[in-house]
């Protein structure tokens, strides 16, 4: 038990006689599991509170020469145990982060795997790699189906309260569309599973995470609906779930081409302008010419992006698109066809523009799931599939709120919103692009 722990115990059992009282109140006032919530949310709310004089150096109010850090209000986190759900509060540093050691911060991740291994042994559709981690876990006897549904039950509950959260907290002038896939059994053969993920930015410069998946209840899945394309009438169904949500404000939506995306977009997200991912763009250029040229397209149109300004920049598109010409038609043609999607970044702040060019601030959410899903190989369902997803985009989501980050900086988001006169009507769910 490391001192930080220790000096946290002691602080918890110095309470003032009137803060014992007004416990001792509340406890006769309850029975059963509601005294055992009590208490726990009380003693983990002391030591967290300890925990974080300990890193700063000083309680509160308190003047020391070892302080380092200033208090900055608390933010709320809910935190699930057996007795019931415990109602915390994180204190909030002026500069840094903080978040205790007590809390499980990679919990529910970590249930969402085992829910996983364990239902593809007991169902019989697991690989060599999940045999050995079952064995590894000591579970290879013992492990009953109506285990397993009751530990998938279990998750299946807080994960798709995540997933079918209000979103209109806030608004979201950029968001982010992607796919990420996944092999699963579907009628007792091994497909290819698109799960299609979300993220925003909010209107102040954070990030959180809006959904995956695809619409709840409108599937044969308990949790949502798992893909096997990215067809118009999924990309539909999982943007019109977001905007049933709440999700409003939305100015640029930044995605790959994929003809059903693009259409979906333009059918549900009226108003918000399309920027085609150019990372995505590039891997298209290079599946038309030969690999030896790669480097020089690729650093030919890459200029589009360094320009200021936007004439300047639609303006460099048509410069690069007669360069690579002549040695390059089909190119060119892709080129002129993309130019609209390609430069709707060039509408916005330019404080901006280096992420919203591209998917790219996806890649660390995809590599995250991947180094999960690659444990299991082939999930047993969609559900399965779809609860380890969820449950690795429902802990990156507590991250950034935990650890707020502007992920665009102070005071360029002003220009999204310009202010409305006092006789104009209030913002609706159905957002305008900005005008340049």
């Amino acid at each position: 038990m490391n001192a930080q722990f220790i000096e946290g115990r002691r602080r918890t059992v110095a309470l003032s006689q009137s803060e014992l009282t007004r416990l001792l109140q509340s406890l006769h006032s309850t029975e059963g599991l509601e005294l055992v919530r009590s208490v726990a949310e009380r003693m983990l709310q002391e030591l967290i509170e300890a925990e974080a004089a300990a890193k700063i150096g000083a309680e509160w109010n308190e003047h020391t020469e070892a302080r380092t850090n200033y208090r900055n209000g608390h933010r709320d986190k809910t935190l699930t145990t057996q007795a019931g759900d415990l109602d915390l509060a994180i204190p909030k540093l002026r500069s840094g982060s903080f978040f205790p050691c007590l809390l499980e911060r990679r919990r529910r991740i970590d249930q969402a795997l085992y829910a996983v291994i364990m239902e593809a042994y007991v169902e019989g559709v697991s690989t060599r790699s999940v045999d050995d981690l079952v064995k590894a876990l000591g579970a290879d006897t013992g492990i009953s189906k109506s285990e397993v549904s009751r530990i998938c039950a279990a998750l299946d509950e807080p994960l798709t309260a995540f997933r079918t959260r209000p979103l209109d907290h806030t608004r979201f002038p950029y968001v982010y569309l992607d796919a990420t896939y996944c092999k699963a059994r579907v009628n007792h053969q091994i497909a290819s599973r698109a799960v299609v993920i979300a993220t925003g930015v909010t209107e102040d410069g954070g990030r959180e995470v809006l959904g995956d998946g695809g619409p709840p209840g409108r599937a044969k899945s308990r949790l949502g609906e798992v893909g096997d394309s990215e067809t118009e009438a999924f990309w539909t169904e999982f943007l019109r779930h977001l905007r049933e949500r709440g999700l409003s404000g939305v100015r640029l939506v930044i995605g790959d081409h994929h003809s059903g995306l693009v259409a979906a977009i333009g059918k549900v997200m009226l108003g918000a302008a399309y920027q085609r991912c150019r990372v995505h763009f590039l891997r298209n250029v290079f599946g038309v010419i030969d690999k030896h040229a790669g480097e020089m397209v690729a650093a030919t149109i890459r200029t589009i992006f360094a320009q200021s300004g936007q004439s300047a920049v639609r303006a460099q598109v048509d410069t690069v698109a007669d360069m690579l010409g002549g040695q390059f038609p089909k190119v060119k043609k892709m080129l002129l066809e993309a130019k609209d999607d390609l430069t709707a970044f060039a509408v916005f702040p330019e404080r901006h523009w280096k992420k919203i060019q591209s998917t790219n601030p996806l890649e660390r959410v995809n590599r995250e799931i991947k180094r999960r899903t690659d444990v299991v190989q082939v999930f047993p369902n969609d559900d399965a599939l779809l609860r380890l997803v969820t449950a690795v985009l429902f802990e990156m989501h507590d991250e950034w709120i935990a650890f707020p980050r502007r992920y665009l900086p102070e005071g360029s988001m002003d220009d999204l919103y310009p202010e409305l006169p006092e006789s104009a009507p209030a913002l609706t769910n159905t957002p305008n692009a900005p005008t340049s």
